[in-house]
């Protein structure tokens, strides 16, 4: 299916325990959803590229059969292609086999073609063909810290990877091991966990292993992350050599989520849980948290939540978009899909009663079938071919 300019529309992929569903919009109200694909596979990463003139959605799948992959799409989900040798492979004498891809993170439009994937075991990996092949980055895997690198609740996972318009400053966070960071481009790393609480170990301040949740950057001020923790939240203004709190003002500072603005200075969204004997919304009450100030004061957001939700948010179970104003969009682990047209102020369900939500990626998309047609007909039409296509399943 061929593409070509048009008015802005709108997808939202949706990663689940059971499968992959895309959602499809012209306005951001109106949504119509498709899926599954890969019914029965795990899906904990999702990468949406838009830096080419044909969107591509690449998916992490594992299997309990064929294993993890990664499969890419470059017509919205109505066709998928996964490369013949995998596009992730331990290499030889590594002595490490492929458990999960938890991130895929397109690079900038500086560098096209460039895809980062952060896996289980940890581990970071980069593409220079759009997503299809990865090769290991050798710098992290090998790091002397490596040994003592823990998995948290979920499993070992290098799941935040922020690289800066430059390309040479890239920042990793794992659980368990904390944030490091490159000044090379990936050649060499340095644990960079100075302020960020590891409670639970013997030294509460540790130079690594702690239990980072999620990292976010700023979109405007170099130098500038915010940090989700296992307890805490955090900011650092000069590259991760300190960080600060800025929990002050939330109802909880436990949590998995982390989204910054992509335009405006200062912005970042966080869904507060409470824990660690719970892991629930306080009081039941789902809420997103964002500030406008860096963090220095928060805003609750829920309008249009539920009264009573009792299910968590996961760590890329969350995501914004880049129209203006930013859509924000969220799914919990008992199956609901929320989507905010305003930053957050209003949210409406886009999907209720999917599997557990692993990953949500949303992204403003131009293109309608090369045969012509409305936006609103390029939408039903892309959805109905992803929908005839929905019992796509991983060759043998």
């Amino acid at each position: 299916m061929g593409f070509m300019a048009t008015a802005e529309s709108y997808v939202l992929a949706i990663g689940t325990k059971k499968g992959l569903w895309l959602a499809r919009s012209s306005d951001r109200k109106q949504w119509s959803l498709s899926g599954p694909h890969f019914l029965m596979s795990e899906i904990p990463s999702i990468g949406i590229d838009t830096r080419g003139g044909t969107p591509r959605i690449m998916v992490g799948v594992r299997s309990e059969h064929w294993g993890p992959t990664v499969v890419h799409s470059d017509d919205l989900g109505a066709t998928w292609t996964e490369p013949e040798q995998g596009a992730i492979k331990f290499p030889e004498g590594t002595d490490a086999a492929l458990e999960r891809i938890w991130q895929i993170y397109p690079d900038s439009a500086a560098r096209p073609g460039v895809v980062w994937a952060g896996c289980e075991p940890i581990s970071v990996w980069k593409s220079t063909d759009g997503g299809e092949h990865f090769e290991l980055n050798r710098g992290l895997w090998e790091h002397p810290h490596h040994s003592d690198w823990g998995a948290g609740y979920g499993g070992a996972a290098a799941h935040s990877i922020v690289v800066n318009p430059s390309g040479e400053n890239v920042h990793v966070a794992m659980s368990t091991g904390g944030v490091y960071r490159s000044l090379d481009g990936g050649a060499s790393w340095e644990a960079r966990n100075k302020g960020i609480s590891a409670y639970f170990m013997p030294d509460p301040n540790p130079e690594f292993g702690q239990c980072v949740h999620k990292i976010a950057a700023d979109a405007v001020v170099e130098g500038r992350l915010y940090a989700q923790n296992h307890h805490g939240v955090y900011r650092t203004d000069d590259n991760g050599e300190n960080w600060v709190s800025i929990a002050e003002g939330l109802p909880a500072d436990f949590g998995f989520v982390m989204l910054t603005h992509p335009r405006r200075e200062g912005t970042a969204w966080v869904v507060p849980i409470k824990a660690d004997s719970e892991r629930i919304p306080p009081d039941g009450r789902l809420a997103v948290h964002r500030t406008d100030d860096a963090g220095h004061t928060w805003k609750r957001l829920d309008v249009g939540l539920p009264d009573h939700e009792y299910n968590a948010v996961l760590r890329d179970a969350a995501s914004v978009d880049t129209a203006e104003p930013v859509g924000v969009y969220f799914g919990t682990r008992g199956g609901s899909v929320y989507a905010s047209d305003d930053e957050g102020e209003t949210f409406q369900e886009v999907a209720s009663h999917l599997p557990d939500v692993l990953c949500v990626r949303a992204a403003v998309v131009s293109g309608v079938p090369a045969t012509g047609g409305t936006p609103e007909e390029a939408v039903e039409e892309a959805v109905e071919q992803a929908a005839a296509a929905a019992t796509t399943s991983l060759p043998a």
